[in-house]
């Protein structure tokens, strides 16, 4: 196949297709790795692109479509690659905005995402994504925080508000260890599928899990974090700002074995 495939509504997406979609940002999607034909965590994508489906634009894709829409684009290949479907629809736009209608699927077919494996360096910024807990396509202001943390010497960036509390990164989730316990940060930010997947596993791993309100003044508390998202099941984060942590193999296998106990599902 080429690098990258991309077909709306079953068929190959045409410059005419593709036109409104590259003009406007309205619209929202979901990214996921696929091998042989399945993916861990399926139901979690297809209940994303629902609810956004429905908060965007008034009506869902029927399951059945959007499982169509990829196995056309996959077309009976076997291997590993990463897809992203996309939902928009031309009927809405900046000038007539109140359409209620089933939004069309992009779907892009490409190479699969290398999972991130070295602990990262990150800096914090304040910044907060539009209505963060939707997976959508306006990106402008989070790709602009990673340029300048990655401009500034660091490998991403970690979002907090005013007060120093810690949401999410520009395209993960992040999770603090504290002895046997992971903890969520409690803040507007998006579920990601990464996460939630660690989340069925972790008391298979051993590992207890709270959600609660974490700040850059509790750093020094935590033994450990690291990041996930569909692509990364998970990875150390080596600093925070000035904050170190020291890496452990031991818990990055216990993390990868939670994510792991999650079967693939057929698509």
């Amino acid at each position: 196949m080429a690098d990258v495939l991309m077909q709306i509504d079953g068929r190959p997406a045409s410059a005419a297709d593709l036109g409104h979609f590259v003009l406007s940002n309205y619209g929202a999607f979901t990214s996921m790795q696929v091998e042989d034909g399945a993916v861990r965590g399926l139901d979690l994508h297809l209940a994303r692109l629902e609810a956004e489906a429905i908060e965007l634009f008034g009506v869902a894709v029927p399951e059945a479509t959007l499982r169509e829409r990829m196995r056309q684009a996959l077309h009976g290949r076997s291997g590993r690659f990463s897809l992203r479907v996309n939902l928009f629809s031309d009927a809405i736009s900046l000038r007539a905005p109140d359409a209620v209608v089933q939004p069309r699927v992009l779907a892009t077919l490409s190479p699969p995402a290398s999972p991130l494996t070295t602990p990262l360096r990150l800096q914090t910024q304040i910044y907060a994504r539009e209505v963060p807990h939707l997976k959508h396509a306006a990106t402008f202001g989070l790709t602009r925080a990673r340029r300048q943390a990655v401009l500034a010497g660091f490998d991403d960036v970690l979002f907090v508000d005013g007060e120093g509390r810690i949401s999410e990164g520009s395209i993960w989730n992040i999770g603090f260890v504290q002895g046997e316990t992971v903890v969520w940060p409690e803040a507007p930010m998006l579920a990601g599928t990464g996460q939630a997947l660690l989340q069925r596993g972790l008391a298979s791993a051993g590992l207890g899990e709270e959600t609660r309100r974490v700040t850059l003044a509790d750093l020094g508390a935590f033994d450990a974090a690291f990041i996930c998202n569909s692509a990364t099941p998970t990875c150390e984060v080596a600093a925070i700002d000035g904050h170190r942590f020291d890496p452990s193999d031991a818990l990055i296998a216990r993390l990868i074995d939670a994510w792991r106990i999650n079967p693939r599902q057929a698509i």
